[in-house]
């Protein structure tokens, strides 16, 4: 069959890394079948997004950049659709690639679907059952715009049945006969490719801090829930510290900058207390490769991340998360993941009783054998060939 062209679109740096997965596959596997031209909406600006970064994950640099940067949900998503048309109507590829459930992933499947380019969404079916969180709008809408939609859960396949996708459509796929599969997840066929990357790169890291493997908790809080809300951010924060302290373990603290300013602007004095405070480490953001050896390395993941839940399973670590809800529903119900929300007192019963099992605990495989990537394009071509 001749080479499709296949459009990757990404908006920020985790989606980066999640389609770099797809370009590990083409070029190991699908180079003569696909050929990917990737754009880069920019909608987060990220200064460690140099060409060093590329070429320690050894990720595929952007064809495109389209620079938009942050703005208010409309304006920015607008700006992107303008851009991306512009993009869709000079490369006229076979389909687009979209991940998650970003602005750039929304301006995706809107600028795609109004021009008739078939549209692949990744990470579909997820759903927080949450209206009032863009992701979860920009999720039901890019899911409804697309062709082919890859599940990584059975949780998230379950999810799409609910809403009227039926798997048993047959060939030809397209946006009002779409085909929904059950895959496993992408970034688990990352986290095994990374994790030996970071090793190899980053072997240091650890010493440098003065970590020892199982005697630290990583704290990352970065969502404007926890950020921006400083009774919340207050109480989750000096919570954490009493249990370090009466737990005698160091918490390692990636924080992010919106954190960071909320602290030093409207809670200096807590910002003092944790800076000086013997049981905590608070760290500027860390690279993704950094990153893994922390998940990878610690005893137990305090977040708010959506990512750094299902991280926190591939490397099997307890997490307690920081929010009412999650998309990793199999993770609450397997055990190994707590709701906390912002109680102090939750917090504080789900850290001492995940301090005591972690070494018990059973993480089943959610998310793939790793070849999730494969799966993905071996299905994209399939559906080219009974075109």
């Amino acid at each position: 069959m001749p080479q499709i062209k296949l459009l990757n679109i990404v908006g920020a740096r985790p989606q980066i890394i999640k389609a770099s997965a797809i370009s590990r596959a083409i070029r190991k596997h699908f180079s003569k079948n696909i050929a990917e031209i990737l754009v880069h909406t920019g909608q987060h600006y990220d200064k460690e997004m140099s060409d060093v970064f590329f070429e320690e994950l050894e990720i595929h640099k952007p064809d495109f950049n389209l620079g938009v940067g942050s703005a208010r949900h409309g304006r920015q998503t607008s700006m992107m659709i303008t851009g991306l048309e512009e993009v869709l109507l000079k490369e006229k590829p076979d389909c687009v690639l979209l991940y998650g459930d970003t602005n750039s992933t929304l301006a995706g499947a809107l600028a795609s679907s109004k021009l008739h380019f078939p549209i692949i969404h990744i990470e579909a079916g997820l759903r927080s059952f949450n209206k009032t969180m863009p992701e979860e709008l920009n999720r039901i809408m890019s899911d409804h715009s697309s062709t082919l939609l890859f599940a990584p859960t059975n949780a998230a396949f379950k999810n799409l049945m609910s809403e009227g996708f039926r798997p048993e459509n047959s060939p030809p796929y397209t946006i009002d006969n779409p085909k929904i599969y059950l895959t496993g997840d992408i970034m688990y066929d990352n986290t095994l490719f990374f994790a030996g990357l970071a090793e190899k790169k980053k072997a240091s890291f650890l010493e440098h801090l003065s970590l020892q493997r199982d005697n630290y908790i990583l704290v990352t809080i970065h969502r404007d829930t926890n950020t921006d809300d400083t009774v919340r951010l207050k109480e989750i924060l000096v919570t954490l510290k009493k249990l370090a302290e009466e737990n005698d373990i160091i918490l390692v603290m990636p924080l992010h900058p919106r954190t960071i300013i909320s602290l030093k602007t409207k809670l200096p004095v807590l910002y003092d207390v944790l800076s000086t405070c013997k049981h905590i480490k608070i760290i500027p953001p860390v690279s993704f490769l950094e990153m893994i050896l922390l998940e990878k390395n610690c005893r137990m993941i305090v977040t708010d991340s959506g990512g750094v839940q299902k991280e926190s399973h591939f490397f099997k670590k307890p997490c307690i998360v920081l929010r009412k809800e999650t998309e990793w529903v199999e993770l609450v119900n397997n055990g190994t993941a707590k709701l906390v929300d912002a109680d102090p007192v939750r917090i504080s019963e789900e850290f001492l009783k995940l301090m005591d099992l972690h070494s018990v605990l059973e993480y089943p495989g959610f998310y793939g054998d790793g070849k999730t990537a494969e799966f993905i394009l071996k299905e994209i071509l399939f559906m080219f060939e009974k075109v």
